[in-house]
């Protein structure tokens, strides 16, 4: 599968369309606004999310509730467009209403993409890189991932995530019984952490910083159950799942820092206390006494299941800003502030889930076949026999 996103922050769109979904899914606009929904919630978020409703309109690749094997278009529309016509429109302005738009922007903000994108595409107004730089598009990667996901539990794989630390408020109690316990309990909490005692603390931390006009930011855990060994592959670099995982989670706004499994942690272990023991039954086949290394040994799935955890860095867009220098007359100013959310961990849980979700998808096509969600199902039904078996 592929995709590709366009679309502008305050444009009036965001699209994304996806190829190489297997016909015969299931597939709904409710199973998509119900992700949609949760990258919007969250402690912290700012007031943009109170302005956009984000729903779906799938307008190609589905027919009465089932994907037809035709590249699927998704789109999101922008509430807040209106406000933005002018501003933000593809049509040539006149010398009149020049003036009414607001100025271009040419004061570049610390940690964001606005300098080094102006350099690079030549761009003396930086509108034409904040726009697409921002987080908002993270919106159509959340609606892909909803259509993986969906692939993934049709056939027995779920996800879920949550929030392990905010400000430096690290939860201690994260033990979950179920991917559904996990998911349960998330949701239930404000910042998506299972350790209550935690959550309370980063809300404080949350409530801190934004009182104090900053930001910060913190890690979140994925985690997929029910994975078939084997996805993914040892023979070539850019074919290691793991490698990809750590790309997708990478590719997410503000995430500076990716692990798999204990991560770094094993560089301050031995490897006896890295490595996952080997064990089988006859119900089970084989599998491991631990789970260090997350779900992966040589690039591939090893039956166990995926634990992706991503460090997200504070949002760069403060509310006592940073320096900066105009690009126009060289001086020094504070930073020029858009709206922005004083936490986005919480939403950004959503987000790595979707990424994580799409890749481990992808790679169940590759393995077991792309076009017919029937074939598929058996494919797979074989593999685990045969890894039962061997």
């Amino acid at each position: 599968m592929r995709y590709l996103t366009a679309g502008e922050s305050h444009g009036p769109q965001l699209t994304t369309i996806i190829e190489g979904v297997p016909a015969q899914l299931e597939l709904l606009a409710e199973d998509i606004n119900t992700e949609l929904a949760r990258r919007q919630g969250g402690y912290g978020r700012g007031r943009r999310m109170q302005i956009e409703k984000d729903q779906v309109h799938i307008t190609s690749g589905v027919r009465h509730g089932k994907t037809t094997g035709a590249p699927i278009a998704l789109v999101v529309e922008n509430k807040d467009w209106t406000h933005w016509t002018k501003v933000m429109g593809a049509e040539p302005l006149s010398e009149e209403e020049e003036k009414e738009v607001k100025r271009k922007i040419s004061r570049p903000r610390p940690g964001h993409a606005d300098l080094n994108g102006a350099i690079k595409y030549g761009h003396r107004d930086m509108r034409n890189v904040l726009e697409r730089s921002s987080a908002r598009e993270t919106t159509v990667r959340v609606a892909a991932g909803a259509v993986a996901k969906k692939i993934l539990s049709t056939f027995g794989i779920q996800v879920g995530g949550h929030v392990l630390e905010i400000g430096g408020v690290k939860a201690e109690h994260t033990d979950y019984s179920s991917i559904q316990d996990l998911k349960d309990r998330s949701e239930a909490s404000l910042v998506r952490c299972l350790d209550e005692e935690a959550s309370t603390k980063m809300i404080e931390a949350i409530d801190e910083a934004k009182q104090a006009g900053d930001s910060i930011g913190g890690v979140v855990e994925v985690v997929i159950e029910g994975v078939p060994i084997g996805l993914g592959s040892h023979v070539q670099y850019d074919r290691k799942l793991d490698a990809k995982l750590a790309a997708a989670v990478m590719s997410i706004n503000a995430f500076k820092g990716v692990e798999i499994g204990i991560g770094f942690e094993a560089a301050r272990k031995p490897g006896s206390q890295v490595h996952d023991e080997i064990i089988w039954d006859e119900e089970k086949g084989y599998t491991r006494k631990t789970n260090h290394l997350g779900g992966f040994e040589g690039g591939m799935t090893n039956g166990m299941p995926i634990v992706v955890r991503g460090v997200m860095k504070p949002i760069p867009t403060l509310y006592k800003p940073l320096q900066s220098v105009d690009i126009e007359t060289k001086e020094t100013f504070a930073a020029s502030i858009e709206r922005s959310d004083s936490c986005a961990v919480p939403a950004a849980s959503v987000v790595a889930e979707a990424v994580v979700a799409w890749e481990v998808a992808n790679a169940l096509l590759e393995t077991f076949g792309q076009d017919r969600i029937e074939t598929i199902e058996r494919n797979i039904g074989l593999h685990h026999e045969e890894a039962r078996k061997f």
